[in-house]
Formats: C-alpha cells, structure tokens, sequence
C-alpha cells in the first residue's frame, strides 16, 4: 500500500482517523496505531511481516536488558545493535557481498523487505539511546513496535530517534487544529509526487532508457537535471506526506528538507537534504569515532567513512557507494578549506561561483546514483561532457522526449525546488490574515487534492524511490 493509492486515501486513513478519534487513552490510541501500522506492511507483502516482527521483538528485549543496568549492558548493546545490522546485511547486502568476491549468491531471489534501512536505523537508535541514558526502554511491546513502524514513517522515514519519540508515543493528543495542518501537509507533499515527480521522471527515465550513441550532450544534461528534480520532489514529497499524517495523530515528526538546491557548497547541501539521515549518522557514527576532535587527519578519514556507509545504506551497488564515496571526498576537502570558503561567501561573485559548484557536484553525483551500473553512469556523464549532438537520432529523441508538458513539469520543478512558495505564504498571510490565511490554505488543499485524485486516476505512478532502500 501507497500514500498515494486509492485504498489508503478513501478507506485506510479514513479508518484510522474515525477510529482514533473514538477510541481513549493513549495506550488505546497506541495499539490501534500499532496494529494499523502491522496492517499497512502487510498490504505490501505478507512475507516481509515477519522480519519486522523480529526487528521489532529483538530490539524490545534488549532495551529492557538494556534498563535493568549492570555490567553487561556494553554487552547487550553490542548484542543488540549487531542483531540490528546483522538482519539489515543479510536481507540487503548478502548477495552483494557474494557477487563482489565472484561468488554464486547464497540465498537468490531473496526480496529486500520494504523500509528495512528505515526500521533498522531506528532499533539501533532505541537501544543506543537507553544505553545513553537519553530514554527508557518501551514497557510494553506495542509501543517498542509503534516506534520502530508507524506507518506514516515505516517505509522510507524521516528517522526519529528514540529520545525524540519516547514521551510523543506517552502522549500525543491531536486538535482539531493538528488534523487541518497535517491533511495540508500531506496534499502538498502528494502533489509534489505526483505532479512534478512524476513529471521531472517521465524525462529522466526516457533519457536513461537511450543507448549513448542516441544521446547528445543537451538532452543528457536534460536528464541529469530531471533526475535532480525527480528524486527532490519524490522523496520531500514522501518526508511531506509523512509528517502531515504523523500531525493528524498528534505526532511531530523533523522536519527532512529545507531547499537543499539553493545551497553553496556540498557540505551545506547535506545539512539540507535528508536532514534526518544526517543527523543519525553524526549521532551514532561520526561523533563515536572522534567526529573532529582529533585533528585534520582523523576527521577526513571519518567523514569518508560517514559518507562510504551513507552511499551503501541507500543500496547494495557500487553506484551508490561511488556517490556516497563521491560526496564524502567534496564534504572532507570542503572542511579543509572551511575558512577560504566561509570567506567567499560573503562575496557576490564567489558565492555565486559556490553554488553553481554545489548545483554541478550534486547533479554529477546523482547521475551515478541513478544509474544501473558504474558503466552506465560513466557512459552518461561521458556523453554529457561530450558537447556534442547524436545526430538525426539524438534530435528525433529529444523531440520525443522533451514534450511541451514536459518542459512545463521541469519548469515548475525548478521554480519550486527554490524557496518560492515560503514567500508567497509569507505575502498572502501579510494580506490575509491568520483566518484568512487559514481558509486560503484549506481551500488550495482541496483543489490540489482534486488534481492529484484527477491525476491517480489517469494512470499508475510509480512507486517511492527511497521506498526501496
């Protein structure tokens, strides 16, 4: 089941909602929440419920091991914490292994259950967090579960940690007030999914699909850039969605975009996008290993390993370890010219030569990213380097290809992946009001819902990309 299906928008959230509102009790509101999320994975493939269940049964009785103190809880951290990446390797990254040392796969055919990077970065957090001391373990096996799966987050986050979570799941009554903020939220970010996602993937994907030698330098850059705005819209579009739901139960979940694309350097970049990754992975990783308390020498090395992990926590493929590899070396030679760099930017010209640097490293990075294979990302970027036209079949492409509509989706996708619509809601509330603001943003709500609904019934979408990681 997707946001964007019409099962989950006209019977499962409307469930969810009457009910939750009927039922008392935060434990009551808990356990319906708890089984809705157990439903809600299992529409997507009865097989995959069990190794949430054990995610989910492993990091509960290692948290209340966890609580009971002692000598041993380096050890039932240890314990648990290596279950956790433990089931991660073997249901994502066996066969990789397997395949990178020349070996026939151990276990072919093996299904990569839906949001496992997700839930599995959130174990890791509830146990390292009651080792810290910065939560207590969950008493009941139904919150421990609620943390791990809710569903608005299950499959592709953002990633709350457990101190941030423990007293919402205790308490997290929804007004009415929450309801009409996060039914907004949710159609903006499905808008933005299956408007200008959807839009900027039709170029993409057509781009992707052209052998090189169909492929002229314009029309390759064409689709580097609408893999930019696809993967944006796509995924900010899911953290929108997500954090709208989790409003209209009475959660509030980070916050996992801030227009990363109006950043200066790459550095900056990470600090926008996917925020909630980011900050897990200097919580429990760069900060452990010395973070940069120990010198130049010592932090390159741990921003490299930040980013090898980062690029592999998105999936078992050497394009996404290139990328990650690719983004770690710019942060590290950016950290070591953090001053020259803090300097540019208080000039016009350098700060514009900076962002035209991000915009350029991040898009070259995603052309591997999305790429089936090293080749083909190197055979992309080749062509896009090439400056040069594929001839009568490259023209025929881009006429294809580059529709009006098109064109209009890719426009739109720049226009909104800058901080436009900030300023607008920020004028219309100067002139409108609160009320007034309130109402205009209700009723835009609703007719972007009968756009979207106009839209789903068109024609199928495709899923989530981090949907997959």
């Amino acid at each position: 089941m997707v946001f964007h299906s019409a099962g989950f928008l006209f019977v499962f959230l409307p469930l969810c909602l009457i009910l939750y509102g009927i039922i008392p009790g935060s434990r009551g509101k808990n356990l319906l929440l708890a089984l809705a999320s157990l439903l809600f994975y299992a529409c997507g493939g009865l097989a995959q419920v069990p190794v949430l269940l054990l995610s989910a049964l492993w990091n509960y009785a290692f948290g209340l091991l966890l609580a009971r103190g002692g000598e041993r809880r380096k050890l039932w951290l240890a314990l648990g914490v290596a279950g956790n990446l433990g089931l991660l390797c073997v249901c994502k990254y066996l066969n990789f292994f397997f395949g990178a040392l020349g070996l026939p796969a151990p276990l072919p055919g093996l299904a990569l259950p839906p949001g496992i990077s997700f839930f599995t970065f959130h174990g890791v957090s509830y146990l390292a967090d009651i080792h810290r001391g910065k939560g207590g373990a969950a008493r009941r096996f139904g919150t421990a579960f609620l943390y791990l799966a809710f569903f608005p987050r299950l499959l592709a986050g953002p990633i709350v940690r457990w101190q941030d979570a423990e007293d919402q799941l205790a308490h997290h009554p929804a007004a009415a007030e929450d309801l009409s903020a996060g039914l907004r939220r949710f159609v903006r970010g499905m808008a933005k999914k299956l408007l200008l996602s959807e839009g900027a993937a039709a170029v993409a994907n057509a781009v992707y699909a052209l052998s090189p030698a169909a492929l002229g330098s314009a029309l390759a850059w064409c689709g580097a850039l609408a893999y930019c705005l696809q993967i944006f819209f796509d995924f900010s579009g899911y953290s929108d969605m997500a954090i709208g739901l989790g409003r209209c139960f009475g959660f509030r979940f980070p916050e996992n975009f801030n227009y990363p694309y109006v950043s200066g350097t790459v550095s900056e970049f990470w600090r926008r996008w996917h925020m909630t990754l980011n900050r897990w992975f200097v919580d429990y990783l760069y900060i452990p290993r010395g973070g940069s308390r120990r010198g130049k020498r010592i932090t390159v090395r741990n921003k490299l390993i930040v980013f090898f992990f980062t690029g592999l926590w998105h999936g078992a493929g050497w394009t996404f370890i290139l990328w990650g590899l690719w983004h770690g070396a710019l942060v590290a030679l950016e950290g070591l010219w953090e001053e020259r760099l803090n300097a540019w930017r208080e000039r016009t010209l350098p700060r514009v030569i900076l962002h035209v640097y991000t915009l350029l490293a991040v898009m070259l990075g995603f052309v591997m990213f999305r790429a089936e294979s090293p080749a083909q990302g190197f055979a992309m970027l080749g062509r896009m380097f090439a400056f040069a036209s594929a001839g009568t079949a490259g023209r025929i492409a881009a006429g294809t290809i580059l529709t009006p509509a098109r064109i209009a989706a890719l426009l739109a996708g720049i226009l909104f992946s800058l901080p436009a619509a900030p300023a607008l809601e920020k004028r219309a509330a100067a002139r409108l009001g609160p009320a007034g603001t309130e109402l205009a943003g209700d009723a835009l709500a609703l007719l972007g819902l009968f756009v979207c609904v106009l839209a789903m019934s068109a024609g199928g979408f495709s899923p989530f990309i981090y949907q997959q990681f």
